[in-house]
């Protein structure tokens, strides 16, 4: 008995009735539901956005051919200043320049090359690139993870070759959706694609991919030789 009285008496210690009252209905508020859970998930994934592609060889190529083009000019002008003839090169194009119209062929034709190499850096600088890399679901906050769309491709061929029914299978992913092209040498075709549905929409699942793709199967017969 007295050991019963200074357990009822020790500050920590609750009743059975307190346990199933207070206790729990305030663990069951800290706990959130599961709309709140996936409607956070899908949050998360719609901020996971593609890799951005270094760009090292565009780089590379248009540091170079300005590095060229700006030493070449600073040489010829200090050899100008130095008292000593331009280069031909720049003595012709300030002659050329001078003599031909804005609506020559060749001035025209500089004018599109420039335009068109604008436009491919323009793009390449607002463009992630990258494609082959599909983003994955975040794992941890400071974690990010991409898989190759030919790993992807060669683990839904894998499990589409596990079904019974299927003699060949050909994978195509891309960024938003995945086709598959399949043979089949038995089985009603209705029901090797029903399987293959379900099982390629697993392994959609378990690759872990950010954003949903879209699956297609494509099922018939082999040719008759």
């Amino acid at each position: 008995m007295s050991r019963a009285r200074t357990m009822r008496g020790t500050p920590g210690s609750q009743t059975p009735g307190e346990e199933d009252g207070s206790t729990l209905g305030a663990a069951d508020c800290s706990i959130p539901s599961a709309a709140d859970t996936t409607a956070t998930d899908t949050a998360d994934h719609d901020r996971v956005r593609r890799f951005w592609s270094a760009r090292r060889a565009p780089a590379a190529l248009v540091a170079l051919m300005l590095l060229a083009a700006a030493g070449l000019l600073l040489y010829d002008v200090a050899a100008v200043r130095a008292d000593r003839p331009a280069m031909a090169w720049r003595r012709r194009l300030a002659r050329e320049l001078a003599t031909r119209h804005l609506d020559n062929p060749w001035v025209l034709g500089a004018a599109a090359v420039a335009l068109v190499l604008g436009i491919w850096l323009f793009v390449l600088a607002v463009t992630p690139g990258l494609r082959q890399v599909l983003p994955m679901r975040p794992a941890a906050p400071d974690l990010r993870a991409g898989l190759d769309r030919a790993a992807a491709a060669l683990v839904l061929r894998d499990r589409a070759m596990e079904v019974a029914g299927v003699q060949s299978v050909r994978m195509a992913v891309s960024r938003r959706k995945t086709k598959a092209h399949c043979v089949s040498h038995f089985r009603e075709l209705d029901e090797v694609r029903a399987d293959l549905d379900t099982s390629l929409g697993e392994g959609l699942r378990q690759l872990g991919l950010a954003h949903e793709l879209r699956l297609t199967v494509d099922i018939r017969r082999p040719k008759k030789r």
